[in-house]
C-alpha cells in the first residue's frame, strides 16, 4: 500500500467520495485543504486528459508529494459533447449545480437524443516525473427535471436506465461501484498492482 496521496481539489464532494474510493489503495488521502497556500491551477486543457495532468504535475511539483488529480464531467450527444470540460462552469461565473442543470436542461430542449456519459480522467503523478492515466466512464440518459437528494453536480438528472434511478438517487455505497470515478479507480488499481 502507498503510504501518502494528495488528492488534487478542494471540493469537499469529490474528497468524500474519492477518500471512500480510495481506501485499500494509499494510506492517507490529503486534500488541497491540508496543504500550505497550495498554487491555484488553471485549468484550460483542451481535454479532460490535459487538465488532470496539469493539476497533478503542478501540485506533485509544489507539495513533493505523490498527487492524484482528476477531472471529470459530463458529456451530452444531444449537445454535441457539452458541457464537456466546462461542466463545473457551465453557466458562467458563479456557476452552481442548479444553475447548470438549468442551463442544461433549457439547451437540451425536446431534443430527442439525450443520451449521455459521466466522464473520469485520473492522472496520477509522482514529484520524481512517473506519471499515470487513466479513463473511466457512466453511461445515462438525460431526465427533463432533477430527481433525487444525493450526489452533487449533474446526479439529478443523469438517469441510469438498468438502476431506474438517477445517480442523485441511488445509494452513496452503489454510486461508489459504477460511478465514473469508480471505474476509473478500477483501472488506477489494476495498474498499480502491475507495478
Amino acid at each position: 500500500m502507498i503510504k501518502e496521496v494528495v488528492l488534487a481539489t478542494g471540493n469537499k464532494g469529490k474528497v468524500k467520495e474519492f477518500s471512500k474510493l480510495l481506501e485499500g489503495v494509499f494510506g492517507k488521502v490529503i486534500s488541497l485543504s491540508d496543504l500550505d497556500s497550495p498554487p491555484e491551477v488553471i485549468e484550460d486543457g483542451p481535454t479532460f486528459r490535459d487538465n488532470a495532468l496539469k493539476k497533478a504535475r503542478e501540485i506533485a511539483e509544489y507539495s513533493k508529494k505523490l498527487t492524484l488529480a482528476d477531472d471529470s464531467g459530463l458529456e451530452v450527444d444531444g449537445l454535441d459533447g457539452r458541457p464537456g470540460i466546462y461542466s463545473a462552469r457551465y453557466s458562467g461565473e458563479g456557476a452552481t449545480n442548479k444553475t447548470n442543470i438549468v442551463k442544461l436542461l433549457a439547451e437540451l430542449g425536446d431534443n430527442p437524443n439525450r443520451k449521455a456519459r459521466f466522464v473520469c480522467v485520473l492522472a496520477l503523478v509522482d514529484p520524481n516525473g512517473e506519471e499515470l492515466v487513466v479513463e473511466g466512464f457512466c453511461e445515462g440518459v438525460i431526465l427533463n427535471e432533477s430527481r433525487g437528494e444525493g450526489g452533487f453536480g449533474y446526479d439529478p438528472i443523469f438517469y441510469l436506465p438498468d438502476r431506474r434511478k438517477t445517480m442523485a438517487e441511488v445509494e452513496p455505497e452503489l454510486k461508489n461501484t459504477i460511478s465514473h470515478r469508480a471505474n476509473a479507480l478500477k483501472k488506477l488499481k489494476t495498474e498499480l498492482e502491475r507495478k
